[in-house]
Formats: C-alpha cells, sequence, structure tokens
C-alpha cells in the first residue's frame, strides 16, 4: 500500500497512544514543528515524528496521506499565525507593509521551517485568506485586476525572498554568522582608497550590509505602488 491510499485524513484515532496522548492533525503539526525548529527540516523523518508523539509512526497517515500533506499544513500553519491579529487600517499602503512584515517576521520565527515554507505554495485556507487579502487591498488601491495580482506578486516574493535569504544567516553557525558581520567593517571599511575609492568612501555606512534589507525593500516597493496607484 502506498502512503497516498493511506486512510484518509478525515478519520480520525480517537484511542490515546502509548504515553496517553490522543492525537490530533494539530499536535501532529505542532510537533512537527518542534522537531523540526530544534533538528532542522533534512533531519526530519516520521518515524521522529512518531517517537516524538509516544505514537507507532504509521497513526500520523490517519491524518495525513503522507510528509508531503504534512509539511504542507505545517506551512500553512505558519502563514496562519502571521495574520493573527491584521486588522486593515484604511491605509492601504500602510496595511500592505504591515502584511508583508508579517510574512516575513513569522518565518523568521522557524528558520529551519522557512528553508521549505518560503518556497512552497499551500493551497490551504490559511494561504487562500491571506491571498485575498493581499489582492484585496490592492484593488482598493484602485488598481485593475491584472496589476493588483502582479503587484500581490511583487510584494509577498519580497517579503518571502528575503525571509529566506535571513533564514539562511540564521542557520548558519554563531562563529560564521560573527565572521560575516565583522567582514563588512573589518576587511572591506579598510581597503585602500586608492583600489577601491568607492567602498573607501561609504567605508562607514558598510556595517549596515551585516543586517536585513527586508523594510528598505518594502518601503522602495510600497513607494513605487503609491506613485503607481490610480488617482
Amino acid at each position: 500500500m502506498t502512503e497516498n491510499e493511506r486512510v484518509p485524513a478525515e478519520r480520525k484515532r480517537r484511542r490515546p497512544t502509548s504515553s496517553g496522548v490522543v492525537l490530533s492533525a494539530d499536535l501532529i503539526v505542532d510537533t512537527a514543528r518542534e522537531l523540526i525548529d530544534t533538528q532542522g527540516a533534512q533531519a526530519f523523518t516520521v518515524r521522529k515524528l512518531g517517537a516524538a508523539l509516544g505514537a507507532d509512526p504509521s497513526a500520523v497517515y490517519r491524518y495525513f496521506r503522507n510528509t508531503e500533506e504534512l509539511l504542507l499544513a505545517l506551512a500553512d500553519r505558519l502563514i496562519g499565525e502571521s495574520m493573527v491579529g491584521f486588522a486593515p487600517s484604511g491605509d492601504w499602503a500602510a496595511d500592505l507593509r504591515d502584511f508583508a512584515l508579517r510574512a516575513y517576521r513569522s518565518a523568521l520565527r522557524h528558520p529551519q521551517i522557512a528553508a521549505f515554507s518560503t518556497v512552497r505554495v499551500t493551497g490551504r485556507p490559511h494561504e487562500q485568506h491571506a491571498v485575498e487579502t493581499g489582492i484585496g487591498l490592492l484593488l482598493q488601491a484602485g488598481f485593475d485586476d491584472a496589476h493588483a495580482v502582479r503587484h500581490y506578486h511583487a510584494l509577498v516574493d519580497t517579503a518571502l525572498g528575503h525571509a529566506a535569504l535571513d533564514a539562511g544567516v540564521l542557520r548558519l553557525a554563531p562563529a560564521q554568522r560573527a565572521a560575516d558581520e565583522r567582514a563588512w567593517q573589518a576587511e572591506y571599511g579598510s581597503l585602500p582608497a586608492g583600489e577601491y575609492p568607492v567602498l573607501h568612501r561609504v567605508r562607514d555606512h558598510l556595517p549596515v550590509m551585516a543586517g536585513s534589507a527586508v523594510e528598505s525593500a518594502l518601503d522602495l516597493l510600497i513607494a513605487a505602488l503609491r506613485s503607481a496607484a490610480p488617482e
């Protein structure tokens, strides 16, 4: 029997596991998140998940047809968390900035998960609601249907692209991150003016390169959208 032929997800296990825990889809997603946060996505297996749940690994397939479905549910959970408390203010540009930063920050809270969640389409309710909201803000700004979708695409890819990049930095060893941060001041800041006149001129500003550019990128994009919005 293949994973896709297993018992459908809607059939629930009601008996407690050997550890006395009653399984649920939410519990499985929560436990998977904890495992990936601590061990990384590459080390994640359903066998480890079963052990953490105190259940036979096959019990997971009563709720999720395969590992792919579970990981997409986990990615969708992060999108849902990013939207908690989001309340449009009526200023579509400010709301878009908040919307995008929420997606970015939700991914950064789980950098190990961001390795896959930022590049997938979940097709699930939380993502559907987020896309509905984001495109709706651009329609509110007066853009036509085609431009609203194109601009939403640019916005969300900017936020999630930076999330993937910055999550990669967070997955580096602390010594690696520290060395990269020092390089902007030590190596780049001491380059000779004769050979590197531009870098020598801006040397005092180069340490900013060690941080995230997500807010600057979003501000530039949203300023462009403000300028392009129909009167």
